[in-house]
This record gives C-alpha cells, sequence and structure tokens, in this order.
C-alpha cells in the first residue's frame, strides 16, 4: 500500500515535468524558426520540405541590411523612445498608483473607475484625436508625440494600486508622519523602494510596448530620419520582392535589446508575481 501510495506523487511530477518541456518547447520554437530564416536566403525559407537547422547567410544578410536602410539610427530612436516614455510613465503611474492605494481624496472611487473604463478603449479610436493634438501642437514628426502620450498608463496606475495596497503598510506611513514626514518623502523614501520590484516588472512590459509600437509610429512619424525600428523595418517589404532573410535578420537584431532587459530584470519579475504568497 506504501509503495502504491509512493508511486503517486513521482507519476504526477513526471507528469508535470512533460507538460513544462511541451510547453516550452511550443514557446521557443517561434524564437528559433526567427533565427533560422536569418540565417537563410529567401528561396530556402520557402523551400519543401523546409530547412529547421541554421544557415550560412546570416553576415551578408545583416550586411544587406545595413546597405539598405539606417538601421542603428532606428535602433537609437527606439531607445530614445522607449526609454523615456518608460522612465515617465513609472514615475507619474507609481505616484498616481501610491495615492490611490494610500490616500483618501474625494472622488477618488469614480476616478478609478473612469481610469479603469478608458482600458476599455480600443487604442485605435483615439488615433484621428490624437494626431490633431500632436499637429496643434506642432509634434509631428517630433519623439514628444510619441514619448508624452505615453506617460500615462492605466494599466501601470492599476498595477502600482493593486501591489501597493499590500506591500505598503499603513503602520508604516503612519510611524513616518508621526517623525515628521511629508507626502512626497513618504512616497520616495518608503513607498518607491518597496514597490522596486513590481516597478521593475512593469517596467518590462511598458519598454517592450513602446519598443514593438507600430501604429502610432507609423502614423506621426514622415521622415526616415526619425523612424523607429518598427517603422523602419516595415520599409523593406518591397511591391513585387520581399527580402525576407534580411527582413528576419532585422527582426532579430531588433530583439536583442528586450532579451537583455529580461534577463537583468527577470528575478524583479519573480517578486512581484510572488508577492504576498508568503505570510508573516
Amino acid at each position: 500500500m506504501n509503495s502504491v501510495e509512493a508511486k503517486g506523487p513521482s507519476a504526477k511530477r513526471l507528469f508535470l515535468y512533460l507538460g513544462l518541456v511541451i510547453w516550452f518547447l511550443f514557446s521557443v520554437f517561434p524564437f528559433y524558426w526567427l533565427i533560422v530564416m536569418a540565417t537563410r536566403t529567401t528561396s530556402s525559407i520557402f523551400s519543401y520540405p523546409p530547412n529547421v537547422t541554421f544557415g550560412s547567410n546570416f553576415v551578408s544578410n545583416v550586411e544587406r541590411l545595413l546597405q539598405a536602410l539606417p538601421f542603428f539610427q532606428s535602433v537609437w530612436n527606439s531607445l530614445i523612445v522607449s526609454v523615456s516614455s518608460t522612465l515617465l510613465s513609472l514615475f507619474f503611474s507609481a505616484l498616481a498608483g501610491f495615492a490611490f492605494a494610500k490616500y483618501d481624496f474625494p472622488g477618488k472611487k469614480p476616478l478609478f473607475w473612469i481610469m479603469l473604463a478608458t482600458m476599455m478603449v480600443p487604442g485605435q479610436l483615439g488615433l484621428v484625436p490624437a494626431f490633431v493634438i500632436m499637429k496643434t501642437l506642432h509634434w509631428v514628426n517630433t519623439f514628444y508625440a510619441l514619448i508624452v502620450p505615453g506617460a500615462a498608463s492605466a494599466f501601470g496606475i492599476f498595477w502600482i494600486r493593486q501591489y501597493a495596497e499590500t506591500a505598503v503598510h499603513d503602520d508604516l506611513l503612519h510611524a513616518a508622519r508621526i517623525d515628521g514626514c511629508s507626502d512626497f518623502r513618504l512616497f520616495f523614501h518608503i513607498g518607491l523602494p518597496i514597490m522596486r520590484p513590481t516597478l521593475a516588472a512593469l517596467g518590462i512590459f511598458l519598454f517592450m510596448g513602446s519598443w514593438n509600437d507600430y501604429l502610432w509610429p507609423l502614423v506621426i512619424l514622415n521622415s526616415p530620419k526619425a523612424f523607429t525600428l518598427q517603422v523602419m523595418l516595415s520599409t523593406l517589404n518591397g511591391i513585387y520582392f520581399k527580402h525576407y532573410g534580411m527582413i528576419m535578420a532585422g527582426t532579430l537584431l531588433g530583439t536583442i535589446p528586450l532579451l537583455v532587459l529580461f534577463a537583468i530584470f527577470s528575478r524583479k519579475i519573480m517578486d512581484s508575481v510572488t508577492v504576498g504568497a508568503l505570510k508573516g
């Protein structure tokens, strides 16, 4: 009887590990296939049966990419926009989320629900009004039009508010107020250090969203010198011919900053996800 019971947990664990391995393979295969296509020519990409091994054309694809467009300029533009909008959004999201979580003020609940309601509206519906506003401000074809609108994030405010409600204890804030701490000192010296894990996780999501944004930069930018990476790569889609090896090489190079960012802050993501899992 004991031997049968002992086999139960091991069998469940085996199925769990098998499911995780299958999930891992499904998750990694698109990235692996991207690398394979980046190392091959267009004809070999569409050959049958498909080639699933690495080719030898990656260097030539990169050389053609650098000759076809100012790739590093577009990467630099994307870095400026993504880093600036992420930092601004993190600051204002943390400030507003902390206020919603730890302060009582008139209209708090209606304002919070109105803010959540904005998340239900598709972003495409605001393209025309946003473009009119940018044109009025003379921000068309400038980075201001890409950075400033992203400084306020309803999702970021909601994310920070949910975290701060449980992670930042009221007793700690009351003790700091007794010691003469102002509201801004409460935020900067108590709130921000406690919220660092969730800020890191939110920063990755915001950076990825800004880095991969295509529609709004396509609408607001009209000069190749100001193109972000996604818009610049879209110019490789010719009418009569598309060099998919070159496009995939550019896409692969464009994902490297995201992989580096995730490798640096992945531990912070786990800390943010597991907050509240342990009591005491």
